[in-house]
């Protein structure tokens, strides 16, 4: 998971890529470092051709801003530049890998 580092990357990365999911956390977030993994490895796993990046808020103050994200963990997911996903602080993988693969199917197959 490679992490963003500023609010253009995070624009260009929209416009470049079909489907994208960003994963917003904090350092410090403990409920985060331990739900990444399963992130992770649902990504490689079922949605091996959708992008994942990291957005570190309390770095990026302008990209929480601009996202609105205001709890963490959060999942954005973007489907050719349009936000189609919105999870933030109590969401099931199971729940989460049911509305990738409702768009990832739309897109990749």
């Amino acid at each position: 998971m490679n992490a963003i580092s500023s609010l253009e990357e995070f624009q260009n990365l929209l416009s470049r890529e079909q489907a994208v999911l960003f994963y917003c956390s904090t350092p410090t977030c403990g409920v985060c470092t331990s739900i990444k993994p399963k992130i992770i490895r649902l990504m490689n796993e079922e949605f091996p051709q959708m992008k994942l990046y990291y957005i570190d808020i309390e770095a990026l103050p302008e990209v929480r801003g601009q996202l609105s994200v205001y709890s963490v963990p959060a999942i954005l997911g973007y489907f050719q530049g349009k936000e189609l996903i919105r999870e933030a602080r109590n969401f099931g993988i199971m729940e989460l890998a049911s509305k990738i693969d409702r768009y990832y199917r739309m897109i990749f197959e």
